[in-house]
């Protein structure tokens, strides 16, 4: 799991299993030898009495014994599993952690037994002693559990996030694993030795061995199915370790009773009461906290949720253990194994929760491109928010919805209003069922298809993100039919971006990226050519305005705002990472998402290209401006390049507008900055030094010329330029800055590359230091890509002092000089 996968991928696993077994033949074949079944070496019967009696009850009796205890573990399995999930996480490693610390507890059972089996004087009484020992320790787990959720905070608090902490994190998670699983499975380890022996001395020999072994794996697949679809969904997680402590209680009394020595045993009488006892004070004493379950400790270290929280709903569904709970704030706050997936802000005059504008924007989308879809799908339901904004369409004929977890549908019911239409309207339909099986199993195309998954590092989860998947979509599309795909930037990192765009682009010629907040994007993608132009007025006067006002997106111009780029410019970056195309037979992202999640990695840099100090989107591929001129952006809390597109606004009607006021909510720099600039009564060079100008200049470039449109800022770069009282009174360095500043506002790659070149030809007294010397080389270098003269655009890369070497704008600009 932590190597061999990573190695050689799914197919070089199996292989390399395959090989192994074929060499665990040769060698058996080898060493086979027929003398070991003469009759000389078999050994005598070790309890000639009690085959006597009745050997055929006997058998009978460790065969069914064989069965039990094959099931009693597995629903052990099953229940240990999900309980440490909701501590250790549900990733793909945790789970091998939690399977690798169950095996080793049966082959450390089954090596301890080995060396003693011979001195047991009687294997059936000792047999029933251990299946109630078995039991006992089972039921000590659950009383166990609770503190695994302060080990792990210690520990969270104790550890570093780094590379290091990550491996003692692993070794920590491991340790816990086999506290609650090593004692019981230790026992379980001795049991089919024990009985094998026992039935080898009975005179079946070697059809011991296949009959003991098939049983236990009859009962253990029994145990899964029954875990699965009754007693997790149906008793709890405490109700599936009672059912198998129990099921061990009961084989064992009855060994201890069929094959006891005297006919009235004191022993029998009180290991039954005390195995009546240890159930009954499990089942009465013991509450699995719900606050507790829902923590996420193994995310932040909280081992309970926030004091001010109220469960509303807990489940342990067939997949995850579902919670509902409600803060004061009004926020109700759906959790899968303890991972917040989605919040509603239920209070109708309070601000909307990030995941609404999450929801709604995967609800919007596909109307801007595709205005005219008719059938669409939704993976995943979460709060069902998504499906209830998309019903607000009258255009929409059917909108199916697949969920693999009938927990979450109904913990989704209790948002109410906020998601009503999702369970009323009659174009809605509900499937439980997993979505590559449902949509592979009809006939009907879709439109649209929005994928709206966990977070990929939540296992199984990695494949709605793999190259398979997507050509699975790509066949359930209609010919101008589009996907629409959510992904979280934060516990993330650029490289598990690339691969899963990688995953994309290999089924779909053309995708563009929006923010959905800062943390958060959506991709749209087609399989038909390329991305018909967006259509940002549509879902205005499609049904959506209330909704989407709600989540302040007011205007078309907030909806193009998102918008940071399209495969044209971010697929030569992505082909040139390195990293693997995410698929189901290599999972790039599996393997090392639980790691970003850890080390609390992001890949925000994807959300701040739009925002940088050169127009790196708009000169290297076909990104449209920002917004209409004159269109005022409305400010969303929870994206940060609406905020400053607000305020280049401000700016920009400060500067235009007669008679207009300083802005006050302008930070202060920004409003000193701008004191020094404005041309009415501004003062010259004389009165401010040209280091505290050029650092207005800057201020001002920084604050304007990622976030309004050309027009308006060719009228503002005019009037601070060409119109200043000061302008004649400018050293020759401070003029070539500014121009540089308004051909970069301007998208012009002449002036662009006349400006920067002429200061690095020079000596400079202003913008000294390695993150200007980088800009301007970055300026020379965009211009020169733009015109066409790769040659120059290489020299000036070249160039880069060494901490602008690594930056994602380098990358950027490196991967389409090699395109």
């Amino acid at each position: 799991g932590f190597l061999l996968i990573a190695w050689v991928g799914l197919p070089g696993t199996i292989l390399t299993a395959a090989v192994i077994n074929i060499l665990l033949a040769l060698c058996v074949w080898l060493l086979a030898d027929d003398a070991g079944s003469s009759p000389a070496q078999r050994p005598a019967a070790i309890d000639a009495g009690a085959k006597a009696r009745d050997g055929g009850e006997l058998v009978l009796l460790c065969l069914l014994v064989a069965f039990a205890t094959g099931a009693a573990s597995f629903f052990y399995e099953m229940a240990w599993i999900r309980m440490l999930s909701l501590v250790l996480g549900a990733s793909t490693h945790a789970f091998e952690l939690m399977l690798s610390a169950f095996i080793l507890g049966l082959s450390l059972g089954s090596l301890w037994i080995r060396r003693r089996i011979d001195a047991i004087a009687d294997p059936i009484r000792f047999l029933g002693y251990v299946q109630v020992v078995m039991a006992v320790l089972a039921l000590a787990s659950l009383w166990l559990y609770a503190e695994m959720f302060s080990l792990m905070k210690l520990f969270l608090a104790a550890v570093q996030r780094s590379e290091s902490g990550y491996q003692l994190f692993n070794l920590f998670s491991h340790a816990i694993a086999m506290l609650i699983m090593l004692p019981a499975t230790f026992c379980a380890g001795m049991t089919l030795p024990l009985i094998t022996k026992i039935l080898f001395n009975t005179g079946l020999r070697e059809k011991s061995i296949g009959r003991v072994y098939s049983l236990n794996t009859v009962g253990a697949i029994v145990a899964v199915i029954l875990a699965i679809h009754f007693t997790i969904p149906h008793l709890g997680l405490k109700g599936t370790i009672l059912t198998g402590a129990g099921i061990d209680m009961i084989a064992g009394l009855v060994l201890l009773y069929r094959w006891r020595r005297q006919p009235v045993s004191p022993g029998w009488p009180v290991t039954g009461a005390g195995c009546a006892a240890a159930l009954v004070l499990t089942l009465m004493l013991l509450q699995l906290d719900p606050r507790q379950l829902a923590s996420g400790v193994y995310r932040h270290g909280d081992d309970r949720i926030a004091d001010d929280a109220e469960m509303v709903f807990y489940r342990d569904g067939k997949t995850a253990s579902i919670s509902l709970y409600d803060r004061s704030s009004g926020v109700r706050t759906l959790a899968s194994n303890g991972k917040p997936d989605a919040s509603i802000q239920l209070r109708p005059d309070a601000r909307a929760t990030v995941d609404e504008v999450t929801m709604t924007m995967l609800a919007v989308l596909p109307s801007v491109y595709h205005p005219r879809a008719g059938r669409v799908v939704n993976v995943g339901i979460g709060s069902a928010q998504t499906t209830h904004v998309m019903l607000a369409n009258p255009g929409y004929e059917q909108v199916d919805t697949v969920e693999i977890e009938q927990a979450v549908v109904d913990a989704a019911r209790r948002y109410g209003k906020a998601v009503e239409r999702a369970f009323t309207d009659p174009r809605s339909h509900i499937h439980i069922d997993d979505a590559k099986t449902f949509i592979a199993n009809r006939k009907l195309r879709y439109d649209v298809v929005v994928s709206e998954p966990p977070n990929p590092w939540v296992s199984g989860v990695a494949s709605l993100f793999s190259e398979e998947f997507y050509a699975n979509v790509r066949g359930w599309l209609t010919e101008d039919g589009i996907l629409v795909q959510w992904l979280h930037l934060y516990e993330f990192d650029l490289d598990l971006a690339f691969s899963v765009l990688k995953a994309i682009s290999s089924q779909f010629p053309d995708y563009r990226i929006y923010n959905t907040s800062s943390v958060d994007i959506v991709i749209v993608a087609t399989a038909a050519g390329s991305l018909p132009a967006p259509d940002y007025a549509f879902p205005f006067q499609a049904g959506y305005r209330q909704q989407l006002e709600r989540v302040h997106l007011r205007s078309p111009q907030d909806l193009r705002l998102r918008a940071i780029a399209g495969r044209d410019v971010l697929d030569p970056l992505v082909s040139a990472s390195g990293v693997p195309a995410n698929s189901d037979y290599f999972p790039y992202v599996d393997l090392h998402a639980a790691r970003a999640r850890f080390l609390n990695r992001n890949a925000m840099g994807l959300s701040a290209l739009p925002m940088r100090g050169l127009p790196y989107l708009q000169m290297l591929g076909k990104q449209p401006v920002a917004h209409g001129p004159g269109a005022r952006i409305t400010r969303d809390p929870y994206f940060n390049r609406s905020q400053l597109a607000w305020r280049a606004g401000l700016v920009a009607d400060y500067l235009l507008e007669a008679g207009a006021a300083m802005p006050p909510e302008l930070p202060v720099d920004l409003q000193r900055s701008l004191a020094f600039l404005h041309p009415r009564g501004a003062q010259c060079v004389a009165a401010v030094s040209e280091e505290v100008l050029f650092r207005s200049y800057r201020e001002f470039s920084e604050a304007v010329n990622p976030y309004l449109p050309v027009r308006q800022l060719a009228a503002v770069w005019s009037g601070i330029v060409d119109r200043h009282p000061c302008a004649n009174a400018r050293s020759e360095e401070l003029q070539a800055w500014l121009a540089l500043f308004r051909a970069t506002a301007l998208r012009d790659a002449i002036g662009m590359r006349s400006a920067a070149g002429a200061l690095l030809g020079g000596a400079r007294r202003l913008g000294r230091g390695a993150a200007m010397q980088g800009y301007l080389l970055h300026a020379v270098a965009l211009a020169a890509i733009a015109q066409g003269d790769d040659r120059a655009a290489a020299r000036a890369l070249r160039q880069l002092p060494r901490s602008q070497q690594n930056t994602l704008e380098t990358k950027l600009l490196v991967a389409h000089l090699r395109n």
